[in-house]
């Protein structure tokens, strides 16, 4: 049997894209059926001029009904880390490697459902097409999906995490747990450990955007 192949969100890219254009774009994609379980599409917002994009999964309850990216919980932990490492929200660009939410139903709950490697590879050309935009300094995968998309399957963020590296996209790239992790963690001794250590690879991307100025000075 023919294996079938994966459709992409690729045609629908502009010719010179601009970010807003890019988000007009991405308003009607169809490209995977997660259009069809997702209220909007949630696409990237921050500065036009950000100098680091961070990555994440893909927008959850909060985010699909506002269409805005890390507006719940996940949100107000990477506020709260962003802000300890010395980085404003206001100067970064936020979005996910997928621009729709994929949930199951439980009760009356909408429940966070993994996207597929067919979903991420579909909604790959707008993560591409933002970071051709922006031009950032360093890109922060935010989770396992998100370093996966543009790292390759066999990353891991486990043995990885907070390590700087190369990138076609960017001077630096780089993994760290998605803030929602952090959220689930069993106890508050934990959560705390688990925010110190979140809070130290966000220092380290700092780090690096302060070496880039100062080689650039």
């Amino acid at each position: 049997m023919p294996r079938k192949t994966a459709a992409t969100a690729a045609p629908l890219i502009p010719p010179h894209p601009t970010l807003a254009k890019l988000r007009s774009a991405a308003v009607g994609c169809t490209a995977c059926d997660l259009y069809k379980r997702g209220t909007q599409t949630v696409f990237g917002e921050g500065s036009p001029h950000a100098r680091v994009v961070f990555v994440g999964e893909q927008p959850g309850d909060k985010e699909d009904q506002k269409g805005k990216p890390f507006v719940g919980p996940a949100g107000r932990v990477l506020d709260k880390a962003l802000a300890a490492a010395g980085l404003d929200r206001q100067d970064v660009y936020l979005t996910n490697a997928v621009k729709h939410f994929k949930w199951e139903p439980r009760g009356k709950r909408r429940i966070h459902k993994k996207p597929n490697q067919l979903e991420i590879m579909a909604c790959r050309p707008w993560l591409e097409a933002e970071v051709a935009v922006l031009k950032p300094e360093v890109i922060v995968c935010l989770g396992a999906t998100a370093a996966q998309s543009l790292l390759g399957s066999g990353f891991k963020v486990t043995e990885q995490r907070g390590e700087m590296m190369s990138h076609q996209l960017a001077p630096y790239i780089t993994a760290t747990v998605h803030p929602s992790s952090i959220l689930r963690a069993p106890d508050e001794e934990r959560r705390h450990e688990a925010m110190a250590l979140f809070t130290d690879d966000l220092r380290k991307v700092k780090a690096a955007m302060d070496r880039l100025e100062r080689k650039a000075a």
